[in-house]
């Protein structure tokens, strides 16, 4: 029952259940006439009866308050008086937000349960919801979320504005709705608390392209940044689940992967595509699995014509039966809606992806259609940045690893190993072990800046010169002098070439040059850039080895490059390396130096290996190469060393020293007689054109090796005597019969060398000279 305050009691149909005393003296019907009849019915009569009084009494009406109030399962309006007047106007405005506000108002009593709601909240339920809890009246996706900040606003009187409220998909919608609420609490003229007002806008459409906006800005951020094309395909899943799809699947076709030309559409149905990222809880969906694609199927399709598909499983699932293994995919994960969009570029097709949704999500719209296409054109493009990567990278690769020494070449004299930690993008670091002659090996490390086809090239070409050069028998810093201006010749000419000047970098290469002489324990070293070298001595200590810095080759200017010659006794362990290992191998302070230290007599592939695997992760930016040359001594039985007079006598001394070498080192006839011919003619050159004092040195190796060496610096020059000449055939002769011929800068003066093969296998010369 109303309390005293209560003028009329109304029911949810507008029917007069309680007409008070104070009613009958303001409206003028006594209760007999009012009860049961309907308030309409009774405002109209009282309109048509007119007159001055029922005007005021009109008047006095305004002055009060309706209140609804759920008695049991029904709805009760108390008409109170009011302490204060309510204007006309302020009832127009009132009538005009429940009926025609495009927000939809709730009124909600101290209980928080639905006592009126306007018209654009008419099509939020699908059954009636006055008299029931709001969360009860709505599907919510959180409903004790919701309660609890409807409760916070109604003790506290703190409004809660523009909060996003999702709801449950409901049977015959086809997404869920999005909601911006907002909640007021009602007070009276007392400040007694009413209830709560809340209003709520649909603003699904708004939020659905936010979000579409916000995973296109996420793909645009996080997908491409690296040239490999499988981590592009990973970090596209990432990007859009589950901000877009609960399941993401990417295929490309594999001769992209391996950096070939995309084909044409269509594509061939025996085009086999690689699994390349996967993303979704699905179990054994496995990647890296290579198969074409079945005809008949939106992924086929989507090959044939690079148009996106949009798929309703639940309406079309015809199409499954051609593809067992993704319907098996298909039905464990539960998915109901799909998008295959291509991965195409300029007409040609990379691949697909498919976007699934599942379980309670929204199916794909349209506009989704739109999204998952510009999403796969971004990929795309990344994709084929990193597939036109990996074709130069391979090429690069593929150069590099032809133009390097392949397999490392046997030296009697020295061993080498190498560690070589090629960069991601390729490089031009490189390395030598040349033969010289006298039995003498020219090590050679060197590194071209840059990456790619171009440092690799380049790196072929300076390594052609040095070749070339060290036939010339050149010492390291000459050798350095004439590689650096083959460099500054190939900086002219890359200037030359019309390049994108952005791309365009100097030529800038490093080089050091180390000649290990097996019969004078010596070695002499010049370096171009490159680090100080390191010897480790077979006692198991490292010591740096003094070399002076030269600048970089095809540098400015004309600054020398010095040359150091040092002692180096057998078994000793000569390392040079780029700048790359510099800091954590060869600087003194380096924290894997200590593994230098205890080299010794250990195998020098193992010492490579133990570098690699302690050189730290992720700290290289750029490619490193280390070599290593452990020296070896000459057995002084395989070397005749003998000092000549400066007269005629001195050729018939020399060949008869020479040939009883010869026949002690067990050299054929036909060889014996060819080189006592050839010291013949050097020793008589050296007398007639040289100056005392000379030397005979015969050196018995993978070569035999004649030299004569004298005190004058100039250079013998082959002549073309004429048939009465009696002079001027030495050198003609000497480069008839040897295999190359040369000469070399000393110190004081020259040696003219000529070399031939020994007429003996291996085995033999490593047996001659030996004691029986």
């Amino acid at each position: 029952m109303p309390s005293g305050d209560v003028l009329v009691l109304i029911d949810d149909s507008g029917r007069v259940v309680e007409w008070a005393r104070p009613a009958e003296e303001l409206f003028g019907w006594s209760a007999e006439e009012a009860v049961g009849r309907s308030v309409a019915t009774l405002m109209s009569e009282a309109a048509a009866a007119g007159g001055e009084r029922q005007r005021e009494r009109f008047s006095e009406a305004a002055s009060v308050l309706v209140k609804p109030v759920l008695q049991g399962t029904s709805v009760m309006w108390h008409v109170l008086p009011a302490a204060d007047t309510v204007s006309g106007q302020d009832v127009a405005i009132l009538k005009a937000m429940f009926a025609h506000s495009p927000l939809a108002l709730h009124v909600l009593d101290n209980q928080l349960r639905v006592v009126r709601t306007s018209t654009a909240a008419d099509g939020l339920s699908n059954t009636p919801v006055l008299g029931k809890h709001f969360t009860e009246a709505y599907e919510l996706a959180d409903p004790e979320a919701e309660a609890a900040v409807a409760q916070g606003v109604l003790e506290s009187g703190e409004p809660v504005v523009n909060r996003l409220v999702r709801h449950v998909k409901a049977p015959g919608r086809a997404t869920r709705r999005i909601h911006s609420v907002s909640y007021f609490r009602l007070e009276d003229s007392h400040d007694r608390v009413l209830g709560l007002v809340a209003s709520a806008d649909d603003v699904t459409e708004r939020e659905h392209a936010q979000n579409r906006l916000a995973l296109l800005d996420a793909v645009r951020t996080r997908v491409g940044h690296r040239l490999n094309v499988g981590t592009v395909c990973e970090e596209l899943v990432e990007a859009v689940v589950p901000a877009f799809a609960d399941i993401a699947d990417v295929e490309v076709i594999e001769d992209v992967i391996r950096g070939n030309e995309p084909p044409p559409v269509p594509v061939h149905r025996d085009t086999p595509l690689r699994r390349t990222a996967f993303q979704g809880r699905i179990a054994g969906h496995a990647v890296e699995v290579v198969r074409p694609l079945p005809d008949g199927t939106p992924f086929s399709d989507v090959l044939s014509d690079l148009r996106p598909r949009l798929v309703s499983i639940e309406e079309d699932s015809s199409w499954l039966a051609a593809d067992p293994a993704r319907a098996e995919v298909i039905r464990q994960s539960g998915a109901h809606s799909l998008i295959v969009a291509p991965l195409a570029l300029r007409g040609h097709a990379l691949g697909v992806v498919s976007f699934y949704r599942h379980q309670q999500q929204d199916p794909f719209e349209e506009e989704d259609v739109a999204v998952a296409s510009a999403v796969c054109a971004h990929a795309a493009l990344c994709i084929d940045n990193a597939r036109q990567f990996m074709r130069e990278w391979i090429v690069a690769q593929t150069v590099q690893r032809r133009l390097l020494p392949q397999p490392t070449a046997t030296h009697t004299t020295i061993d080498v190993s190498q560690l070589h930690l090629p960069a991601p993008q390729g490089g031009g670091a490189w390395f030598d072990a040349i033969a010289l002659p006298g039995a003498r090996t020219a090590l050679v490390v060197g590194d071209v800046a840059g990456h790619g086809i171009a440092a690799a090239i380049t790196m072929g070409l300076l390594r052609t010169a040095i070749h070339t050069l060290a036939a010339l028998d050149l010492q390291p810093d000459e050798l350095l002098a004439r590689l650096s201006d083959t460099a500054g010749r190939l900086a002219a000419a890359y200037a030359e070439l019309p390049m994108d000047p952005l791309e365009r970098e100097p030529l800038t290469v490093g080089c050091a040059i180390a000649v290990y002489d097996p019969v004078e324990l010596t070695c002499t070293i010049a370096r171009a850039g490159l680090p100080e070298p390191v010897v480790a001595l077979p006692d198991g200590t490292s010591a740096d080895l003094s070399v002076p810095p030269g600048p970089l080759l095809a540098g400015t200017g004309n600054a020398p490059f010095p040359a150091t010659t040092v002692s180096l006794r057998a078994g000793s362990t000569l390392v040079m390396g780029t700048g790359a290992l510099a800091d954590e191998v060869l600087a003194p302070s380096g924290p894997l130096r200590p593994l230098l230290d205890g080299v010794g007599t250990r195998s020098l592939p193992d010492l490579c290996d133990d570098i690699a695997h302690a050189l730290p992760d992720g700290n290289r930016t750029g490619e490193a190469l280390m070599l290593l040359a452990r020296t070896k001594a000459l057995p002084p039985d395989r070397v005749l060393t003998l000092s000549l007079p400066g007269d005629p006598e001195a050729a018939p001394i020399a060949r008869a020293a020479a040939r009883h070498q010869l026949e002690a080192w067990g050299v054929d006839e036909e060889t014996a007689y060819t080189s006592e011919l050839i010291v013949s003619e050097l020793v008589g050159n050296a007398v007639r054109y040289g100056t005392p004092p000379l030397q005979l040195r015969l050196i018995f190796e993978r070569m035999l090796t004649c030299e004569v060496s004298d005190s004058a610096t100039s250079a013998p020059q082959v002549k073309h005597a004429r048939t009465i000449d009696e002079t001027g055939r030495g050198l003609f002769i000497i480069a008839s019969l040897a295999d190359q011929w040369g000469t070399r800068s000393r110190s004081q003066g020259k040696t003219v060398w000529a070399e031939q093969p020994t007429g003996m296998s291996t085995e033999r010369r490593n047996d001659a000279g030996r004691p029986t």
